[in-house]
């Protein structure tokens, strides 16, 4: 069957959803999936940290630094917010700005359904071919296991990365892009695990399950956040956020307790408790099952009171400057987000409109735009959203 539509937006996800509720009528949405939004329903928990309220430019990667700031600044966190309580969706404030549903995820998507009305919405859609002739986008789908034609003069790439595949991630963006003439930056797995080889899988193998507050930097980037040892590696907040600016053969720093001042600490309980093990007060400090593993194998012994300034201060470098080397990370099965995609310099920073082909809009996360953990690139997807979907209204 055959059917045209002044809009066809690819991908039922964040970006997609809310760029049909700003694309205006005569608007269809596809996706392969059997429901509308399935990444924003497992997020945070099931909970969806939906946004961040201390979102700005500087919290996302790409290779244009600056390409975020227009969208960003048109339909900013506050925005968002204003459009969850003007739909009675009662949220919460987490750590670091992060804004999570009370209820469920389920409410965030209700609120896109409702808003992208009177939108189509085709469910296991698969896309089989894209052409521009004419003047027109021409899209052969297999819709239900039947054969469809859809003609639109807009195209809207919104089908993400490769993260999550199981989720049903393809890339399929990336390939639609290069065809219409679009460069790709590399892509690679963000905001995941960091996993290691040999003797350093062993020893964090040993500690699976202990969680540590920790700075870990790399390439001149730190963030202060949980740190978790797993039975591949390192997995936590902090780990997650330094993945994405971590490649292949960087070293990490861990600075265990980086708001103790672990030296300070330690010469003032030797006053006070020196006739303790040093292990003991160390635990007192960090999870035992930690300090445990350290004593082994930093061969950690002896009394407090035995333990010199030069000592203590040798221990406490270690502490807080310990060299680390992952071997890889967990991929794209566990990263929530793909590093890299679209190059920006082939889109409108304001529309996100093609520079290549008239009516070709690519948002969300298959564009090379990333950002942090903590409702970052949610924000990116309704920002980059709203942009594509007004610039379609505005050129009717």
């Amino acid at each position: 069957m055959a059917h045209h539509v002044h809009t066809l937006i690819l991908g039922a996800g964040a970006a997609g959803l809310m760029c049909a509720a700003h694309a205006g009528p005569d608007t269809l949405v596809v996706d392969h999936a059997k429901a509308p939004g399935e990444k924003i329903r497992i997020s945070g928990g099931g909970r969806c940290n939906f946004t961040n309220i201390y979102t700005g430019p500087e919290n996302f990667l790409s290779e244009n630094k600056h390409f975020a700031k227009s969208a960003l600044s048109r339909y900013t966190q506050w925005d968002f917010l204003d459009l969850v309580q003007s739909h009675g969706i009662p949220y919460h404030e987490k750590t670091l700005g992060q804004q999570f549903c009370d209820r469920s995820a389920k409410d965030i998507i209700a609120m896109l359904m409702a808003e992208m009305a009177p939108a189509k919405l085709w469910l296991q859609t698969e896309i089989s071919e894209v052409s521009h002739r004419d003047g027109l986008f021409h899209a052969a789908l297999l819709r239900e296991g039947k054969k469809a034609t859809v003609t639109a003069r807009n195209l809207v790439l919104a089908t993400g990365g490769k993260s999550i595949p199981k989720m049903g991630a393809t890339g399929l963006a990336y390939r639609l892009a290069a065809q219409f003439g679009h460069r790709l930056t590399d892509t690679r797995p963000g905001l995941v695990p960091l996993t290691f080889e040999g003797a350093a899988k062993e020893h964090f193998a040993a500690l699976s399950g202990t969680s540590v507050p920790a700075r870990v930097s790399c390439n001149g980037t730190s963030f202060d956040e949980g740190m978790l040892f797993t039975h591949r590696g390192l997995s936590g907040p902090s780990i997650l956020q330094i993945s994405s600016y971590w490649v292949e053969g960087d070293a990490l720093s861990l600075h265990l307790l980086p708001d103790t001042d672990l030296f300070d600490t330690l010469r003032s309980r030797r006053t006070q408790v020196g006739n303790k093990a040093l292990t003991t007060v160390l635990a007192d400090l960090l999870p035992k099952k930690l300090v445990q593993h350290l004593a082994e194998t930093w061969e950690i012994s002896g009394n407090l009171a035995d333990q010199s300034d030069t000592a203590l201060r040798t221990l406490c470098d270690r502490l807080t400057g310990w060299p680390v080397t992952p071997t890889s990370s967990e991929g794209y099965r566990t990263a929530e987000v793909t590093l890299g995609g679209i190059a920006t310099d082939g889109l409108s920073s304001k529309t996100m409109e093609s520079q290549h082909v008239s009516g070709l809009y690519a948002i969300g996360e298959a564009v090379d735009v990333t950002g942090w953990l903590g409702g970052y690139n949610f924000q990116w997807a309704w920002s980059s959203g709203v942009a594509a979907g007004r610039a379609i209204t505005a050129s009717r």
